[in-house]
């Protein structure tokens, strides 16, 4: 897209009006404080100048100068709590930096008084104000059917677009009859329609089970001068996520249902490779004690490396400490019969007669795991997440259970810490790591790992 688009929904009077509304607070807050006209106050003024700019910068990065942003009552209030708390603590911490802690504190809380009600006016009162006057309003055409033209006027509604819709135009070239006062043409008489009704833009709607090619009719509005929108249809997937983005001159517009955005992820990766190398620090002497241990006991190795299948299919080696005799996947065969869980998707069986003495007593607390410490450091892993399945699981897999693939799978989770062998359901386990991907936070990363620590100390019913 051009850099002459890069801001193309941002309201600059918006702008303009918080800045003027929150001067208006630093002069009251004078008055108030001073009863004196004498305005310029350096310091102070520097003090509520900082401010009136940080929150706007918070504000331009919660979008309120959006104009595409719906004007929710709860949600403009939240943002704007948001930026004024966080602008306002970060100017007062920077006064005692830069030494202009002689400003008496009660002078700076009657600015943040006056502020936030002037904030509060600005975003409410004037854009109110601009909607019902219509001032700089785009007379727009919408070409569709009279059910999507009624969606796009609510829409319109909710947010600060600024625009009137002059009424709708039928996307079919014929169309006998009119259907209420709103009708104005059909697509064949656009070039009529856009010179009799003064029309600023025109609005496309794509639809998705009869799409037409507007090409020839965005031309004809260029021609014109007129600027044409193309309206794509929503897709109503299921807890879908969704954000517009552009592939050079190509938009594009992207559906995901996994919370994690890049910042985010980051975030994750950090905590795995603090926690990783915590955990092999630790647990370093556990691991030598163990893995002695294991060699004594029965003839083979002393870690198990088995693949699994991660994040959106990658394949990785797990490592576990060996806990079971060297042909167990031989044997395994022999056992499928009195699998725990429902289905083959997971392999489950109580006194399993494959595990060695050593192997009891490391898979009681969970201490064969402990090399997964370094899937997670290397980045095959993550601390928490979702069960690593086995390639034989996944075969079996439906295209409903290949979504808990889509993020690293965990040493913990939701199923490890909610009472594993207590679930035999494999729905039931992909349910709960579909939750735990729909919820991700830091929070609850933080608190299914306190949880798993309690679990492992007080052994409490294999949740771990």
């Amino acid at each position: 897209m051009g850099k002459g688009n890069r801001h193309a929904n941002r309201n600059v009077l918006y702008m303009v009006l918080d800045f003027l509304f929150c001067f208006l607070a630093y002069v009251l807050a004078v008055l108030t404080c001073d009863g004196t006209f004498q305005i310029w106050q350096n310091d102070f003024f520097k003090l509520c100048l900082c401010s009136i700019l940080l929150v706007m910068m918070f504000n331009l990065i919660k979008k309120l100068y959006d104009t595409t942003l719906f004007f929710y009552v709860d949600r403009i209030l939240s943002y704007l709590s948001q930026s004024f708390l966080f602008s306002n603590l970060m100017v007062y911490l920077l006064a005692y930096v830069v030494g202009h802690t002689h400003i008496p504190f009660w002078k700076y809380a009657c600015f943040m008084a006056y502020e936030f009600v002037m904030l509060v006016l600005s975003a409410f009162f004037m854009r109110w104000l601009i909607r019902r006057t219509q001032l700089f309003a785009a007379r727009c055409v919408f070409v569709g059917n009279k059910d999507t033209y009624s969606k796009m006027i609510h829409f319109l509604g909710r947010n600060s677009m600024g625009v009137k819709l002059v009424g709708y135009v039928s996307e079919h070239a014929y169309y006998p009859e009119g259907d209420g006062t709103d009708y104005i043409g059909t697509i064949d008489e656009l070039d009529k329609v856009l010179h009799d009704h003064a029309v600023d833009q025109v609005f496309f709607f794509q639809d998705d089970k009869h799409p037409l090619n507007y090409y020839e009719y965005v031309v004809q509005c260029l021609e014109m001068g007129v600027t044409a929108r193309i309206v794509e249809p929503p897709y109503n997937v299921e807890q879908a996520k969704n954000y517009v983005s552009s592939i050079g001159t190509y938009p594009v517009v992207t559906y995901h249902n996994v919370v994690m955005n890049v910042y985010a992820k980051a975030l994750k990766r950090v905590g795995d490779i603090l926690a990783s190398t915590i955990g092999i620090i630790v647990s370093a002497i556990p691991m030598l004690i163990i893995s002695i241990a294991i060699k004594l006991d029965s003839p083979g190795p002393v870690l198990f490396r088995q693949e699994r299948v991660g994040m959106n299919g990658r394949r990785f080696k797990m490592l576990k400490f060996r806990s079971m005799c060297i042909d167990a996947e031989e044997k395994k065969k022999e056992l499928e019969d009195k699998n725990q869980m429902n289905n083959n998707l997971m392999f489950k069986i109580e006194d399993d007669p494959r595990i060695t003495r050593v192997g009891r007593v490391i898979r009681k607390y969970s201490l064969d795991e402990l090399p997964q410490f370094f899937n997670v450091f290397i980045g095959e892993m993550s601390m928490v997440g979702t069960r690593p399945p086995t390639l034989e699981e996944v075969a079996q897999y439906d295209i409903t259970h290949w979504r808990r693939l889509s993020i690293k799978p965990g040493i913990t989770g939701m199923w490890q810490t909610s009472g594993r062998s207590k679930i035999t359901d494999f729905e039931k386990v992909v349910a709960l790591d579909k939750e735990y991907i729909d919820n991700w936070s830091v929070w609850l990363d933080f608190k299914l790992l306190v949880k798993t620590v309690i679990q492992l100390l007080f052994n409490r019913g294999d949740a771990y």
